[in-house]
């Protein structure tokens, strides 16, 4: 348990960090953009705006997801940060949805923009989003992981306007401006849309990744005085937190200790692939399952 605290206590304060860290600068780069007459700087300040509400809920629900079971939630609240991965995730793709249609409108009518000042706030960019994703870059969490990648993506953003106004700086094509804008929106667009699949299967209960459950059965069926096994059901509670359960058949004449060391060994294939919380529910050969409808 004390593992367990220790975990969600350093998520949490790797969480805080580069919240205030994406704070500062989004506050910096709205004023920026508007400064600059840059669509491609504001795009990036809703992005970082929509970063600053995923980090501000992952490091709320980052600490709440640290509570233990109670009588309403009682596998935890390891999901609530899965949650706030899903909101980040919805509300970045309407703002940026939103950008992409005015970045495509401005691309007809180009406006000048202040490239100097744009090639300022990238750099500033640069530091402030590194800074904030090399914070997080030991994550093990959904939640972790999903504002890692934003962080990142704002990173390699920023990357790009410092290209783009370093050639305005030299050519005169203000429709640089909306064009990064636009592929910018597309790119994190993209990531966001794979984010929220990782999401949604966590979840819409869908089996852990890692889980090779042909392998599983077959491993299952060699253990002794194992006749088969049903009802095998398993899903993840937040893409670390594993559950599983499952009908274990054995002989009919099974002693207990062949009992207690079949349920041993199932416990031993799951250690190693993050499974909690296994429940093992034993029937005797010709036993009737209770799951099996009454005739």
């Amino acid at each position: 348990m004390s593992h367990s605290h220790d975990h969600h206590s350093d998520s949490s304060s790797g969480l805080k960090i580069a919240f205030f860290l994406n704070a500062g600068f989004t506050a910096l780069e709205i004023f920026g953009g508007i400064w600059t007459n840059s669509i491609a700087i504001i795009t990036d300040a809703l992005h970082d705006s929509g970063d600053c509400l995923s980090l501000g809920l992952a490091w709320y629900l980052q600490r709440l997801s640290a509570k233990g079971p109670d009588t309403k939630f009682t596998y935890g609240y390891g999901r609530f940060s899965t949650l706030g991965a899903l909101i980040t995730g919805l509300v970045l793709v309407v703002g940026l949805s939103f950008v992409c249609w005015t970045a495509i409108e401005r691309l007809s009518a180009p406006e000048p923009v202040m490239a100097s000042g744009m090639l300022g706030l990238a750099v500033l960019g640069i530091l402030f989003n590194g800074a904030a994703a090399w914070n997080l870059r030991d994550g093990h969490s959904l939640n972790e992981k999903v504002a890692s990648w934003h962080l990142l993506e704002d990173t390699l953003g920023w990357g790009a306007v410092l290209i783009g106004s370093g050639a305005m700086m030299v050519w005169n094509l203000p429709i640089i401006d909306p064009l990064l804008s636009l592929l910018i929106s597309v790119f994190i667009l993209w990531n966001v849309i794979g984010n929220l699949k990782k999401v949604l299967s966590v979840l819409l209960q869908q089996a852990p990744a890692s889980f090779d459950r042909a392998a599983f059965d077959v491993s299952i069926a060699s253990v002794p005085g194992v006749i088969n096994s049903h009802h095998t059901h398993t899903w993840t509670l937040d893409g670390e937190t594993h559950v599983l359960s499952m009908h274990l058949v054995m002989a009919r004449n099974s002693q207990r200790e062949q009992i207690v060391a079949a349920k041993k060994r199932v416990h031993e294939l799951l250690r190693e692939q993050d499974f909690e919380h296994v429940s093992i529910e034993i029937e005797l050969e010709g036993e009737i399952c209770s799951l099996e409808p009454e005739s």
